[in-house]
């Protein structure tokens, strides 16, 4: 089922975003203290470069020591400005780097506690887009974006005070351009939102399906599916080209047409100008000053066009990321939960209904009893429910209706870190971090020193291919272990599991992965090492179950037979088909 999205308000947007700027306020106002600085300081060249222009004009002859004054003076104050913005600009990259951190340290966080649920109908790779590509959107707005918007504002006020003070008609000349311009950027501005929003929707998308591509391109390859999964990624990145296409275009349309509007008033203004210094109403100098300011007031309101979309693309990542930040956590452990200690590993399922979509039962009153130190196996047809059943042991999910116990302690009334801390678990997908392969083994086991883990390593019969590496139990796995076979990376994972001391261990399709023969010496080594725990085996290979205490048929999310292996042969039922299909 398709995880639906959390909307919000332009409004609730800045809100949550002002959070992350305000933690950084002194950074912030030192900021703005260089930016009105730095544009203030190059408010003033126009009016010098006006005034050493009308030394040169002068009708008494060129006034060279006027003209070198204010050029030397015009000279100062870029200087100044230029080095506060210089100043400015590691200001600016300092409050980006620690946002940049902050944003995606609290979504990584808040990620960590979602519940299995969010994962489960998320892709991953859209929830990576999102922590790189959405994060570097809104940083680069937020600091640099809305500090231009500030600087652009110093300059628009500074510069139409300037030339209030030159000339008031060729003032007026000039403001009957803006309304047409302001309308115009309104307009597109209206248009531009949902297109960017688009944007970052089908990125999101497009790395999505790219990174179950590159996780399944093996498979995709043994099927002969190259083509139809290129078509289809065409399909997504023609959809993303396009909506780049879309959002690129509409956004960098205006500034074009709002620098033509200008260029409008520049020819008039220039006209006019001319015929007010024929009449002696206005010197030279002041009309290349009032030039100059008006270039200067329609810089910004040109850019403005485009800050505005750089910001409505901020606007529609912050949506995305929030999203996620916004998701309620796992649900909370009841306020007098308390911790399981020193467990046997005793576990009862009385009367479970659960479904992971309202309405549509997965298990359907389950119950059945796991007492301390036992195998138990459940097996069955794909989509049966064998999974679930171990989601609900770990409470990654919680069941509609009935109870889980340990030792006769409901797991409701368990706090779920406690609750796993006594659970080991091997997974049919394989995880191997960038790491040593000793620092994979030992991973959860805290304290764990070398020994331990050659221990483990030689109980899961991977101990003499670690060895034959170059640097033994010291050589990287990289990229989630590319550098061991894929049987290996499933021997280091049970490995990892036989060094938990805990008196629970879940097996979920554990030798999927392996071949004949080193399943049987990994059946041999758990054999022994699960003598005393409470096991639960998820198993399709019926072979790895025969010496199970018990066994669990499940089918349509029902316990159809129960019993040892070979009492369910005897039964020549539903067990019985599985078994003697796998064997023919």
């Amino acid at each position: 089922m398709k995880r639906e999205r959390i909307r919000h308000s332009k409004k609730y947007i800045l809100k949550r975003l002002s959070g992350y700027v305000l933690e950084y306020k002194f950074r912030m106002m030192l900021a703005l203290v260089l930016m009105i600085a730095s544009n203030a300081l190059a408010l003033a060249g126009p009016e010098l470069a006006g005034r050493a222009i009308d030394c040169i004009t002068a009708k008494g002859g060129v006034d060279f020591h006027g003209t070198y004054k204010n050029a030397a003076l015009m000279l100062g104050v870029y200087a100044l400005s230029a080095a506060a913005s210089y100043v400015l600009t590691f200001v600016i990259s300092d409050i980006s780097k620690k946002m940049s951190m902050k944003m995606r340290s609290d979504i990584f966080s808040h990620l960590s506690k979602l519940p299995t649920s969010f994962f489960d109908n998320t892709q991953t790779g859209d929830t990576v887009s999102r922590i790189t590509y959405d994060v570097d959107t809104i940083n680069a707005s937020v600091t640099t974006d809305v500090l231009q918007i500030g600087a652009s504002a110093v300059t628009v006020v500074g510069a139409f005070a300037m030339m209030c003070t030159i000339n008031l008609k060729l003032l007026c000349v000039f403001l009957v351009t803006i309304p047409v311009t302001v309308w115009f950027t309104k307009h597109k501005t209206k248009k531009v939102e949902p297109l960017f929003k688009a944007r970052s929707k089908s990125l999101g998308e497009l790395n999505g399906y790219a990174e179950q591509m590159m996780s399944g391109l093996r498979s995709i390859k043994v099927y002969g599916s190259e083509d139809a999964s290129l078509s289809r990624f065409d399909s997504y990145n023609k959809e993303a080209a396009w909506a780049y296409y879309n959002a690129d275009y509409n956004a960098c349309v205006v500034g074009p047409c709002v620098n033509f509007i200008n260029n409008i008033s520049l020819t008039i203004i220039s006209v006019l100008g001319s015929l007010l210094y024929i009449n002696g109403m206005i010197s030279i100098g002041q009309i290349s000053s009032f030039l100059l300011y008006s270039r200067k007031f329609s810089g910004p309101v040109n850019e403005a066009a485009n800050l505005i979309s750089e910001l409505q693309s901020a606007f529609a990542a912050a949506d995305r990321i929030f999203d996620i930040l916004d998701r309620p956590s796992e649900k909370a452990d009841d306020p007098d939960a308390y911790a399981l200690e020193n467990t046997k590993g005793n576990v009862e399922l009385k009367n479970i209904v659960f479904g992971y979509v309202p309405g549509k039962t997965v298990i359907d009153d389950i119950s059945f009893k796991a007492d301390a130190g036992k195998i138990i196996a459940v097996v069955g047809p794909t989509g049966a429910g064998k999974s679930t059943v171990i989601n609900l042991l770990m409470r990654f999910y919680d069941p509609d209706s009935g109870t889980i116990t340990v030792d006769e302690n409901d797991t409701i009334k368990i706090t779920r870190e406690s609750l796993r801390k006594n659970f080991t678990m091997v997974l049919q997908d394989t995880w191997l971090f960038s790491g040593t392969v000793a620092e994979n083994i030992a991973y959860g086991r805290e304290g764990a020193d070398i020994e331990d883990v050659k221990r483990a390593a030689t109980a899961a019969g991977i101990n003499d291919f670690i060895e034959s590496l170059e640097n033994g139990y010291d050589t990287r796995l990289d990229d989630d272990g590319v550098s061991v076979s894929k049987g290996q990376k499933q021997l280091i994972t049970i490995a990892r599991a036989m060094l938990n001391d805990s008196n629970m261990l879940i097996l979920d399709e554990a030798t999927s992965n392996v071949d004949s023969q080193t399943e049987i010496r990994i059946s041999e080594a758990m054999t022994s090492l699960m003598r005393g725990k409470t096991c639960f085996i998820i198993a399709h290979r019926l072979s790895t179950v025969k010496n199970a205490d018990c066994i669990l048929v499940i089918d349509g999310g029902k316990i159809v037979e129960r019993g040892t292996h070979d009492e369910l042969l005897a039964k020549n039922g539903f067990y019985s088909a599985i078994y003697n299909s796998q064997f023919e």
